[in-house]
């Protein structure tokens, strides 16, 4: 199969699946079923398109494109780099995932499995095509259209404020989207006095970009950059996350901190950086300092937090600080250190958000206070949450530790005050995630939710039966939510021991990225 026509497939085919389970409402387990085939389809046309990129091949791969709309200039045109590729191939392995990971979750009433197996469906192919998009204009189109999947599963399958939580991510994101469409428009009208027409093609945008006039790329830079900032999201345009993430369902919220929130860093690596290269390397402190800001503050929030998913949202932005460092230092070392820390980060926050979700569902509580001594009810449980924790905090041997020590490796040449105040997030993230654990898993068998369990209904109340009632009302792991959480375990620590496969494919992109920027590697640097 062509490469395009593989990227193609892998828009429609999720699209496709959504109908078919969507038409399945009064039919549950099938609809599960029929919706996590197409996951799995999904997941093999991402292996395929793997096997047919080239490392080091050209600057775009696995290319289609067929006129659009010509009058405006715009193709629907796809391809991809490495950075690109991975991140498609991390949404195949997480959508799958998450369908296993909510197989028995328990829905508002009037709400279906059909209904949101279909929105996470839909959701997969405007994510996919997001990051396969290589005309300006297409991405712009992906961009703001998969709002609406995530806006309905967060406030139609959410929490008890899924309402305000919904709005006001898609307010946040639309604003955003909207002041990017002014660059977009700009963009287009300057490649037309550059060129003689317009286009909104990225390779030719691409090599244009350095006779763009600094005070008009810093313009355009800022139209994309608070589009994309929010999107990341770095701080002060955080404050949606928190609630989203809160309100979401756990399946949705996986895909919307593992996944959704990396268009933000990836639009910066794609967009801001080859087409605005000045105004760049111009407007470079201003964010490194919003990096920074981000590691720190939200990192200390993390700490205060009692909700379990707020304290996920809040430890994201805090990562996000450090991807955000490795993008902007502007060598290949720290580039693909972000570029991993995305994949890893989707990874280890995506099984810690999936473990907090069993946990829930368990207890009734989000609430960090109305648990305690959970390992001695469920020691797989709490297994399978400490090893989630420790890649967090990145932990040698993790797969964020690889992420994070290339970043602060290759940001320390060029970014060495900014680089060493980073170092400070390592400590606080250690603090966040071993508190909590502790909290959570160990001492004795406390708090309202587990004791709850413990002696709720059906519960045994002879105190010879004490084990008996511990297995029956909390329960430790099933086998599908071994299942579940297998994969990215056995993925936390392949990454962490034997990341190179996965740099093969990042590094000559980014490197070609530094190079577009305008700039050489810090001597030393070079690759990964």
């Amino acid at each position: 199969m062509n490469g395009g026509a593989v990227l193609l497939a892998m828009i429609l085919l999720p699209l496709i699946g959504a109908a078919v389970v969507a038409l399945m409402r009064t039919a549950p387990v099938p609809a599960k079923a029929t919706g996590l085939g197409f996951a799995l389809v999904e997941l093999v046309l991402a292996a395929v398109a793997w096997s047919g990129y080239q490392p080091g091949g050209g600057r775009l791969q696995l290319t289609l494109s067929v006129p659009w709309i010509p009058a405006f200039g715009t193709r629907f045109a796809l391809g991809v780099d490495g950075i690109a590729l991975v991140m498609i191939a991390l949404i195949a392995v997480l959508v799958p995932i998450v369908m296993g990971s909510s197989w028995a979750e328990r829905l508002p009433e009037g709400r279906t499995p059909a209904g949101f197996y279909a929105q996470i469906l839909v959701l997969e192919s405007l994510l996919v095509g997001v990051f396969a998009a290589t005309d300006v204009f297409l991405f712009y189109l992906f961009f703001e259209v998969m709002l609406v999947p995530m806006y309905f599963l967060i406030g139609r399958f959410g929490g008890p404020r899924r309402q305000y939580a919904a709005v006001k991510f898609f307010l946040y994101s639309l604003l955003g989207g909207l002041v990017m469409l002014a660059s977009v428009i700009g963009l287009f009208v300057v490649s037309g006095r550059r060129l003689g027409h317009g286009t909104f093609d990225w390779a030719a945008l691409a090599r244009i970009a350095s006779t763009i006039p600094t005070s008009t790329q810093i313009w355009l830079f800022l139209g994309f950059f608070v589009a994309f900032a929010i999107k990341a999201p770095l701080v002060p345009f955080h404050t949606w996350l928190p609630d989203a993430g809160a309100e979401a369902p756990v399946g949705a919220g996986v895909l919307l901190v593992g996944v959704m929130d990396k268009v933000g860093i990836y639009g910066f690596l794609r967009y801001c950086l080859p087409l605005f290269p000045v105004a760049s390397r111009t407007l470079a402190p201003l964010v490194l300092v919003l990096a920074i800001a981000g590691i720190l503050y939200a990192a200390l929030l993390a700490v205060g937090q009692s909700d379990m998913k707020r304290f996920v949202a809040y430890t994201s932005v805090s990562h996000f600080g450090f991807i955000a460092l490795g993008v902007f230092a502007f060598s290949t070392q720290a580039q693909a250190g972000a570029v991993l820390y995305m994949v890893n980060h989707g990874i280890s926050t995506g099984m810690l958000f999936i473990v907090i979700g069993m946990l829930i569902a368990r207890g009734g509580s989000r609430l960090i206070s109305d648990y305690g001594g959970v390992a001695a009810l469920a020691p797989v449980l709490a297994g399978m949450t400490l090893l989630a924790g420790l890649s967090a905090l990145s932990l040698p041997g993790t797969n964020s530790f690889v992420s994070e020590f290339l970043v602060l490796i290759g940001s320390f040449p060029r970014q060495p005050v900014f680089t060493v105040i980073a170092t400070t997030g390592m400590i606080l993230a250690a603090l966040y995630v071993l508190w909590f654990y502790q909290r959570v898993m160990q001492g004795p068998v406390r708090g309202a939710a587990v004791v709850g369990a413990l002696d709720g209904p059906g519960a045994a109340t002879a105190p010879q039966a004490g084990a008996h009632r511990k297995r029956i009302n909390f329960p430790d792991l099933s086998i599908r939510e071994i299942a579940v959480l297998v994969p990215l375990a056995a993925l936390i620590l392949l990454l962490g021991l034997f990341p190179q496969p996965v740099l093969n494919v990042i590094t000559p992109s980014v490197g070609a990225t530094v190079t577009e920027v305008g700039l050489t590697d810090p001597v030393g640097q070079g690759g990964s």
